[in-house]
């Protein structure tokens, strides 16, 4: 099978030599394999998606000699795609309205997980008014019992036990966005038929419920490739909110200085950062 990954950036703000970092890691594993680099806009974050921000990104990878092989698609132009996956778990019993707040979740959970406090069930079972927006959550113990026991494959810790359960009953579809991070785009690596899914330590454990929502949902399943971080000296990852041109770390700024991409590219490839960037090799949910 053909190696095909992708660099799938959101328009919400400049791209950093973090982003740099992880397009070159799966631009050049397509390359080192023969195979396909692709390139996503990720753009249904609601306000926060700009369209300006797109043509930025793009020409701050084609400075760093990075560019896709396929058209670029934009998950704008997928929500047909998201409705239809949330339309066949809501008939399967699977997911349930949700009108709580991240303060009132705060205040009542129980218990913490990797993407913070875990909901504790406030709406599951109950009827929801419609006069205001509601979220789709999963319903994880329907969900886990449906799907079975679960792994996966990453390339450099190797075979993981999916542990789904952690993360609580998720939210699939946001009151203020189509469709989650989660269901967007294992939903949009499975279209473009993307084998290996090249992403940063942090959504490592992430993984787990992109890997029940491909059960759920009879998607093929990628190998995964979850790169080390650039991190700033108190170990922070770069941010969109402090990669400025002041801090050397933009690439916007960068490229309108003058500077030459490609070689900012080598530079990261041979592990040459920035005075104060390092990277963090942790996986948090690796054994």
């Amino acid at each position: 099978m053909s190696t095909v990954t992708r660099f799938a950036p959101s328009p919400n703000g400049p791209l950093h030599l973090g982003h740099a970092y992880s397009a070159v890691v799966a631009h050049d594993l397509a390359r080192e394999a023969g195979g396909t680099f692709l390139i996503r806009i990720e753009d249904i974050d609601g306000a926060r998606s700009r369209p300006e921000w797109i043509a930025e990104h793009l020409a701050d990878l084609a400075w760093l000699g990075i560019e896709s092989d396929r058209p670029v698609v934009r998950q704008s132009e997928r929500l047909a795609t998201y409705d239809a996956a949330l339309e066949r778990l809501k008939a399967d019993g699977l997911l349930y309205p949700c009108r709580c707040t991240r303060a009132e979740i705060a205040a009542a959970a129980r218990e913490e997980g990797p993407e913070g406090p875990v909901y504790p069930g406030t709406c599951k079972g109950r009827e929801i008014p419609s006069d205001r927006p509601w979220a789709w959550r999963l319903d994880m113990d329907a969900a886990i019992e449906r799907a079975g026991e679960l792994d996966w494959e990453d390339a450099l810790a190797g075979t993981i036990v999916a542990r789904p359960v952690r993360f609580g009953d998720v939210v699939l579809a946001r009151k203020d966005a189509p469709a989650s991070y989660h269901l967007a785009a294992t939903l949009d690596d499975a279209a473009q038929g993307v084998t290996l899914v090249t992403r940063g330590a942090d959504l490592f454990d992430a993984t787990d419920i992109h890997r029940l929502l491909q059960e759920l949902l009879g998607l093929p399943v990628p190998r995964w490739h979850h790169h080390a971080l650039l991190v700033e000296e108190d170990g922070r990852k770069l941010a969109k909110r402090r990669g400025s041109g002041e801090e050397g770390f933009g690439l916007a700024d960068r490229r309108r200085a003058g500077e030459d991409g490609q070689t900012v590219a080598a530079a990261l490839r041979a592990g040459h950062f920035p005075a104060g960037i390092t990277l963090s090799q942790s996986l948090s949910g690796a054994p």
